[in-house]
């Protein structure tokens, strides 16, 4: 069988990452976290002390930069420059300033041509917010998978105490995931939207393996399967 492409969009929580990876592992496919390389320009804007406010210094600085996603036992690692920031992206810091990074038209214009690149090949299960409507418009699979406010606070405030990165009470989450939506869906460029094309799966009451499994047997009908 023929490799195709995936792209899942959605909203910030919504457990896109974790879904990606696994329908990209159950497939022999690879995964790219486009959120995870917003993030890693956002840890370097912060390392050189420049705020998202200076556009022209952010985009030269994202220019210069070497961003690595390379699979991982416990998922996909993120490398700058060489250095291993794939916890380090996760931090509340990054999250309060990743959605003003991504809305720069030169981050975005630069990161787009290289995850368009990684499409090219295909057999890619790609995650973001705007895969399907514009990095890979052509992608054969499309979800946006969603989740009510709540239930994605709930699962961000579970996984950042997990991981050891939480700050914020799930109050203070609601209200940056609500603030965050706006955002991404009021950027002038790229916004946050489904794809006319894309099937809508609410995961609010699913659980991942449920949402795995839907996205699979959508493959399947689709275009016959995986390897």
């Amino acid at each position: 069988m023929d490799k195709f492409n995936i792209a899942i969009d959605g909203p910030a929580g919504a457990g896109k990452s974790t879904i990606a990876r696994l329908v990209a592992g159950m497939l022999g496919f690879i995964y790219v976290d486009t959120g995870a390389m917003y993030r890693a320009v956002t840890w370097k804007v912060q390392q050189e002390g420049l705020h998202p406010n200076q556009e022209t210094e952010v985009v030269a600085l994202a220019n210069r930069m070497r961003i690595e996603l390379i699979p991982g036992p416990e998922g996909q690692q993120v490398f700058v420059d060489g250095v291993d920031v794939t916890k380090e992206i996760r931090m509340t810091t990054i999250t309060d300033d990743v959605s003003q990074i991504a809305s720069i038209g030169g981050i975005r214009q630069l990161l787009v041509a290289l995850q368009k690149q990684m499409a090219v090949a295909k057999g890619i299960v790609m995650d973001g917010r705007d895969i399907g409507t514009h990095v890979i418009p052509d992608a054969e699979v499309k979800i946006f998978l969603t989740a009510s406010v709540t239930e994605r606070a709930e699962r961000r405030f579970k996984e950042m105490h997990t991981n050891g990165t939480g700050t914020l009470t799930l109050e203070q989450l609601e209200q940056d995931i609500a603030r965050r939506d706006q955002m991404d869906q009021e950027r002038e460029i790229s916004p946050l939207k489904r794809a006319h094309d894309a099937v809508l799966m609410d995961s609010t009451a699913m659980t991942i393996a449920e949402v795995v499994d839907e996205i699979l047997g959508l493959c399947k009908d689709k275009v016959g399967g995986g390897k």
